[in-house]
């Protein structure tokens, strides 16, 4: 019997060896994409048999799940600890694209195009609503007007009765209309970027982003 808090051979092993195929994972998706992910091939790649390697991860998808799990898992405890550092809007917006363009195959796979056929489990969901926790939290400033007008918006107002997107936040609407412009105002250049849509355009899409991050941080909540 192993020691408690402590992991027997056979225990690291198999968490050793679940490292290497989500490593040979990652790397099939670099090349192919995630629909392209096979287990045989990643199998074949280790040594090993299909059914050996069944033995670690039971499907496609069990791993997929844990390769999204990771990824969601990373950049929230990314934004979350940038916001403990006092970082505002702004800062977390600069943790966000270091933290994409640090990976972008593990961006792509939860920013992406979805796999067709794959559904998330419902703990996945709840880490990546941590990450608008997270956003929700520092787009309540102490003060400063809605917007240029000083009025609250259409959107704010829609949003006062469409926020399930925002789980159990309290933040009020304006504050959710500053975080879902930002996180998709900052996805939409993220995602372009990434896809090399700029390449060719003769700017540096660093400064398009830190643009946006500067527009955005100029409209406040209430």
């Amino acid at each position: 019997m192993a020691i408690e808090g402590k992991e027997t051979p056979r225990e690291r092993y198999r968490a050793q060896l679940r490292t290497e195929i989500k490593e040979r994972a990652w790397e099939q998706i670099a090349a192919a994409g995630a629909p392209g992910l096979s287990l045989n091939a990643i199998a074949k790649h280790l040594g090993m048999s299909g059914p050996a390697l069944y033995r670690y991860f039971a499907s496609r998808d069990e791993l997929i799940t844990e390769l999204i799990r990771d990824a969601y898992r990373s950049l929230a405890d990314t934004l979350r600890a940038t916001a403990a550092s006092g970082a505002d809007l702004a800062g977390l917006g600069h943790a966000l694209r270091a933290w994409a363009l640090d990976d972008p195959q593990r961006y792509f796979l939860i920013y992406g195009t979805p796999v067709p056929g794959y559904h998330a489990p419902d703990d996945i969901t709840m880490i990546a609503s941590e990450i608008m926790d997270t956003l929700l939290d520092a787009a309540e400033p102490a003060a400063g007007p809605v917007a240029a007008t000083g009025e609250e918006t259409p959107l704010d107002s829609h949003l006062a009765e469409h926020r399930q997107w925002a789980g159990d936040h309290p933040a009020p609407p304006a504050a959710l209309r500053r975080a879902l412009h930002f996180w998709t105002r900052l996805h939409g250049i993220l995602s372009l970027e990434l896809a090399g849509h700029f390449a060719g355009m003769g700017f540096d899409p660093a400064e398009l982003y830190e643009n946006e991050l500067r527009h955005l941080k100029a409209v406040r909540c209430r």
